[in-house]
């Protein structure tokens, strides 16, 4: 088994946290901008997109901060993991979303460009 690098995001949001915590903790709200569809049965999340799917189990979750998934086929895998973490900035009162996520080596690029692509959705989405 390679080896996966670590890939921290870090982005500024003008929403309240309210609004952001339905966005990543409700099927509805995830398929709004990071997949088609989503489905959740327990702690398995079943993300849909472009007619495939992938399947992740909810690690940890705590209103207002984060959550974090591990996809099921990287199960065997300890170390990784992909997160979204959040805090209001008391100064500017901006969201600060933090994404960590773990790619092999020749795809740590994609990884990082389809973060890009569906936070510009989610700022579409918003309207921030």
């Amino acid at each position: 088994m390679t080896t996966k690098q670590k890939i921290e995001l870090e982005y500024l949001l003008k929403t309240s946290s309210k609004v952001f915590e339905n966005m990543v903790s409700t099927p509805s709200g995830l398929a709004e901008w990071f997949a088609d569809d989503v489905n959740i049965k327990d702690d398995i999340y079943t993300f849909y997109w472009d007619g495939s799917e992938e399947q992740a189990r909810l690690l940890s979750k705590k209103g207002n901060h984060h959550m974090r998934w591990k996809w099921l086929k990287d199960e065997d895998d300890n170390s990784t993991y992909f997160e979204i973490q959040y805090e209001v900035d008391p100064m500017t009162k901006a969201l600060v979303l933090h994404i960590t996520d773990f790619a092999e080596a020749d795809d740590v690029n994609e990884v990082k460009m389809l973060w890009e692509s569906s936070i510009h959705e989610l700022k579409r989405v918003l309207g921030a």
